[in-house]
Order: structure tokens, then sequence, then C-alpha cells
């Protein structure tokens, strides 16, 4: 087992495709392919991290945060992340971060807090934009339910809780077929025509390359002609944040009193209670005041987020509720999130989580 395989499980969960364009997500130190020994899960990679990897034997550390978020001109263990890269490569320990890609993917770390506090009807709060083509093919009449079929076998053709969606039209294909090549069908040097279908459907960017290799390999033509298209829609099944409700309103400290108990927060800063019972509830993990406008789209009664900072408290004012559980509360269930893939995927694999508190706050 390779840290490319291991990843490329991550991968299957949380493509990289969905990371936000600041963001530093991958394999960051080590050779991908290594062989893995043990894997240690962690939220961020400190010193102590790297040390527990050494001695408990894993020398792949899965992390959320990406000790690499910023380029370095160089490596001389001047700073900090220097310091814990220079570490790491010394001791042969690999470092793969999942950061924003697993904020983003459906079921990822505001699902989890989410699915903690006990909502129901989720969904994600600010839909990914531009992760949406359109494929259109075109297929020879007897042969196109077997390319769609294939191309729908790699992903495609899905919208909302739908599959196998497309839109098929009878036509007539040209071509000429020229020399030092075998047509399915014709005569070299003739123009033909053939009785096609033009098939179109719907792909997450991330399934484009498997869809089109799955529609060449079951075309009969020798040249498979067809077209992508940009579409500038959202793209449901994955973003930032996810938004659900409570099986039954609750009055609105009891419910903040509920969050801090299943977070296990030392603290909840919250803005003004407009309202005395709450049902509605936005979640963004991390730092996600920016997602403030969608969760009063949603008719949100409660947005809970981090790293919320003095002024951004006014913006909720009599609109919302903001309920601030602090950065590492609201990201801590990622570990989980990263056992229950790798040890379903893998249940004879060492598969470690970090004992190591990396959360830098403290309270008095």
């Amino acid at each position: 087992m390779t840290v490319h395989d291991i990843t490329l499980i991550v991968e299957s969960f949380a493509p990289l495709a969905f990371q936000e364009d600041y963001d530093n997500s991958g394999l960051l130190v080590g050779n991908a392919n290594m062989e893995v020994k043990g894997v240690l899960l962690a939220i961020d990679v400190t010193h102590q991290v790297v040390n527990e990897a050494k001695e408990k034997g894993a020398n792949l550390i899965v992390a959320h945060h990406p000790i690499i978020f910023k380029p370095l001109k160089h490596i001389t263990g001047k700073g900090y992340v220097e310091q814990v890269v220079m570490d790491a490569i010394k001791n042969d320990i690999a470092i793969y971060a999942a950061h924003t890609n697993v904020d983003s993917v459906f079921g990822g770390v505001s699902f989890r807090i989410a699915e903690q506090i006990g909502l129901t009807n989720t969904h994600v709060l600010a839909p990914l934009q531009g992760q949406l083509v359109k494929l259109v093919t075109f297929a020879p009449t007897e042969h196109a339910e077997r390319v769609r079929q294939a191309i729908f076998s790699a992903g495609a053709g899905v919208i909302g809780n739908y599959d196998s969606c497309s839109y098929n039209i009878q036509g007539q294909g040209t071509f000429r077929a020229g020399e030092g090549t075998n047509p399915f069908v014709g005569k070299k040097g003739e123009i033909h025509f053939e009785p096609e279908v033009r098939i179109e459907t719907v792909v997450p960017r991330h399934k484009l390359a498997e869809a089109i290799k799955s529609m060449i390999d079951a075309h009969p033509y020798e040249e498979v002609a067809y077209d992508v298209y940009p579409l500038d829609l959202p793209y449901k099944k994955a973003g930032l944040g996810t938004v659900g409700d409570l099986p039954v309103p609750m009055e609105i400290m009891e419910f903040l009193s509920h969050v801090k108990h299943q977070l296990k927060a030392q603290c909840v800063r919250y803005t003004n209670p407009i309202k005395q019972y709450v049902t509605r509830i936005a979640i963004c993990g991390g730092t996600g005041i920016s997602l403030l406008n969608d969760a009063l789209a949603t008719k949100a009664d409660v947005f809970i987020t981090a790293d919320v900072k003095y002024h951004q408290f006014f913006d909720a004012e009599n609109l919302i509720i903001i309920a601030d559980v602090g950065h590492f509360e609201s990201e801590q269930f990622t570990v989980d999130i990263f056992y229950d893939l790798l040890s379903k995927k893998l249940p004879n694999f060492v598969i470690l989580k970090s004992d190591v508190r990396t959360n830098p706050i403290n309270y008095i």
C-alpha cells in the first residue's frame, strides 16, 4: 500500500477539484510511491504530531490543515513551518492535507457538525459554481444506448436525486474516411451519411476525464466526435456549509447549551437571541462568516461557525443568531471523517487517530 493508494481513497471522497483557489490540499511532503507502514490522522501537523507518528510507526500523516499554505522559498529551519517539514523529511514521514475539499464535499466537516447536533433534511449551504459541464457526443443509432450507459456509469447524468439524465436527438452525421483509417461504417474516400443520435448530459468536472474515457471505450467509431461546454450552474452535491432542521423547535438558550455540549466547546460566542425558539440551523465549520448571506437566504434561525470578528457580529443584528463555537471545535470531527473512510476501505491496515490536541487556544 503506497502513499498514492491511500490518498486516492481520500480524494475519491473529497476530490482536490473541490478545494478553494487559495488552498493547498494534497501531498505536501514525501514520495507518492513510498510504502506506507501506518497512517496517523490529525487536524494540524506540529512537532508533537510528527514525533507521535515516529513513535507509533506511522510514516504517513493525513491532516486537515496544510502545514505548507504559502510557497516556501527556502527550507532552512528558520520558521515553525520549515522546522516541521524538515522534521518530517528527516524521519521519512509523508504529509498529506485534505482541507477545503473536505469542507466542501457532501458529508464533510459541516455535515458532521449537523449530525452531531441532530439536524435532519441537511443539504449544502453554498453550492460550488463552475463544477458542471455538458458533454455532447454523437453515436450510431444502434449503439446509442451502449454509449449512454457507459457515460452514466462514470458518474454523468445526475441531476438532484435523478440519474441517467440525458437529452437525445436523432440526426444524420457525415464523414469521409481518409488513408490509414479503418472506418466502422462507410468506405475510404467516400462521403458517408449515418443515422446518429446526439447524446448530451451533465457531468461534474472531476468526473469528466473518466466519462470521456468510458464514452470512447464504448463507442464503435475509430474517431469519436464530442463537445464539452461549461455550465454556469450550481453543483448542489458539493459546496461550503450545510443547512438543516431540528426535529422539533428548541428554546434558543437550550439549543446553544446543546451545541456547546455536543461540540465540547469551552465557550460559545453568540449574538442577541432574536427568537425564543429555533428550528432551521445553518453551519460552516472553520472561518465561515463569508457565508452569512447564504445562511440568511435559507431563512436559518442560527448560523454556527467560527472566527467571527467583533464588527462582523453586527452584520447579523435582528436578522439571524450567530454562534461562534471556535475554529478547532468546529473542525474536530475531520479526524473521524478520515478514520471512517480509511478504516472502511482498509480494515486490516494500521490507521491511528492522533492523541495530540493541537488547538493553540486555551480558556480561563
